[in-house]
């Protein structure tokens, strides 16, 4: 953490970091230079070169392709094509899908259509960093009223047996049935408990705040709204699995949101909450913040532990799985924001109260990104067991009055489905079972009449840009897909399918880590429900 940390702090004062600076830094550490040229030339947030007074970063990805971002970025490079102080950068996802198409200036999000407006003016920033939500009075899982905040803290540091209380926790969490809500779906109360009885010290816990996947943003509204959840959140995961350090694994785009939780850390240490012997216990949590110097890959547990650990954020071979060899080679619990914000509640007001906030069946409830083609998009707090379509009329339904094509209900690594199945619940075992997944909770709507074939290239070109290109696979695989899409779209050459299926194989079973695993789901499934899109597909030839 440190390495990185002063290379932060060293673009920060100068703007860049030069070779001269480098060697400088490189000495006062007494590091060698390689190692922190292999750092600077990694991770997309450094810049080797002077960057003019105002960067305006421009999103080229899933949600912003259905807004017709392509057109209004044309847009803003001419209109700032003169302006010798003012840079336009395209990048991926920026984290900010309900503003779709969306840029940054200076880091502060706007829409792209009033991003050269922005820039023009002679304090360029833009309107407030909390881009807003769904206007909802109150979130239903929110346990505490006024003064009540981290009473399943508090009931927990208070009880007669430690030890005993810690076991409890796992087994309401368990009983729940709580699931990672970052994509893998794993039992929470299983990794606790994994965790936990791992013997090796110190251990660690980590919440994974470092959300890139194109239209997902539900865990940034979390942290700007929620914030004393995920703290307290991380911090009873810490009381049970024995850690005395905590980390928030923060995206750096996401100043908003480390401005929150940087408020609700303080406001937990002068409660006594943070600290030596919280509350008179015998329990140590130190937690602090450490902002991601940028990738996709980093959301990657174990590409993030390396980027703690001052490497480069490759993903590791596993196993070992972080719970058993993580941070520094110890035991690290690690949890999304979402998942850790959902702890206090169900163990404040229990398994029941849990069970029954969801639908026909299903526990729960569920924080989803919704964007893309609807009137309303933003963050939505549903029941789980609420269906696709039921979430998009909750939104204001399909935009301009089109009927809905198509929907991704997992965000960018999940598979297209058609509209015919909008009918499905959204639940993990639902969403598998109509051929998509729940993966990063982040429904994209397609309006009838968008080609499929531009947006699956898109979602495609979106992880070729993304990979850490560590495992020859996943660097060389994507690329071609990329091309081969390319030259489909440009010159109306047909796909060679067979080689798609080889390229899909390939990636999923010898990628180090999910990101080979899903660079195609987006090209698969339109080929299987829109194959007549498709050149070279015939019906049916994309199921494997």
């Amino acid at each position: 953490m440190r390495l990185i940390a002063e290379l932060e702090r060293l673009q920060a004062g100068r703007g860049h970091i030069d070779a001269g600076s480098l060697r400088e830094l490189s000495s006062r550490l007494r590091v060698p230079l390689y190692r922190l040229e292999g750092l600077v030339s990694f991770y997309p947030h450094v810049r080797t070169n002077p960057a003019p007074p105002t960067v305006v970063s421009i999103c080229r990805d899933v949600s912003c392709h259905l807004a017709d971002g392509a057109t209004e970025a044309a847009a803003v490079k001419r209109m700032l094509a003169d302006r010798e102080d003012v840079a336009v950068e395209e990048t991926s996802c920026l984290g900010c899908c309900e503003l779709a198409p969306a840029a940054r200036v200076n880091g502060h999000p706007c829409r792209m259509r009033e991003a050269a407006a922005i820039a023009g003016s002679t304090s360029p920033a833009a309107g407030p960093d909390r881009q807003g939500r769904t206007a909802v009075a109150t979130w239903q899982v929110e346990p505490y009223g006024d003064g009540e905040r981290y009473g399943a803290l508090r009931a927990a540091l208070a009880a007669a047996s430690p030890d005993a209380e810690a076991e409890r926790i796992v087994d309401v969490l368990e009983a729940a049935g709580l699931r990672g809500m970052g994509g893998a779906g794993f039992p929470t109360g299983l990794k606790w408990k994994l965790v936990r009885s791992e013997p090796a010290r110190p251990k660690y816990v980590v919440c994974n705040a470092d959300e890139s996947e194109p239209g997902t943003f539900k865990d940034r509204v979390i942290m700007e709204e929620l914030p004393h959840l995920v703290v307290e959140g991380l911090a009873l995961g810490a009381f049970v699995v024995g850690a005395a350090k905590g980390i928030i694994y923060l995206r750096h785009e996401y100043e908003a949101a480390r401005r929150a939780l940087e408020q609700e850390l303080e406001r937990a240490r002068g409660a006594g909450l943070l600290g030596p012997g919280i509350l008179g216990s015998g329990f140590d949590l130190d937690v602090e913040i450490f902002v991601s110097p940028g990738g996709y890959i980093l959301g990657e547990e174990t590409a993030l532990l390396e980027a703690l650990e001052d490497r480069r954020g490759e993903p590791r071979n596993k196993p070992p799985f972080p719970g058993q060899a993580g941070l520094h080679g110890r035991p690290t619990l690690m949890n999304n924001v979402e998942t850790l914000a959902l702890v206090p509640p169900i163990l404040h007001r229990g398994v029941d109260w849990w069970r029954a906030a969801g639908r026909e069946g299903h526990a729960g409830l569920k924080f989803i990104s919704v964007s893309g083609h609807v009137e309303k998009p933003g963050v939505y707090e549903i029941r789980t067991g609420t269906t696709v379509e039921e979430l998009i009329a909750a939104a204001g339904g399909v935009s301009d009055g089109r009927s809905l094509k198509a929907f991704a209900p997992g965000g960018a690594s999940s598979h297209f489905l058609p509209a015919d199945r909008a009918n499905v619940p959204i639940d993990f075992a639902t969403l598998e079972r109509a051929g998509s997944m729940m993966g990063s909770g982040a429904l994209v709507v397609v309006a009838e009449g968008t080609p499929m074939l531009p947006l699956a290239a898109n979602v495609v070109r979106f992880f070729r840009n993304e990979s850490c290109g560590k495992c020859v696979p996943c660097r060389v695989g994507t690329e071609k897909a990329t091309q081969m899409l390319a030259e489909s779209l440009e010159e109306g050459v047909p796909l060679d399918w067979p080689t798609i299926r080889k390229l899909d194989l390939l990636l999923r079973e010898t990628s180090i880590c999910g990101l080979g695993y899903v660079a195609l789901n987006s090209l698969l499934s339109v080929a299987e429900h829109w194959p007549q899109e498709v050149p070279g597909c015939p019906a049916g030839s994309a199921k494997g």
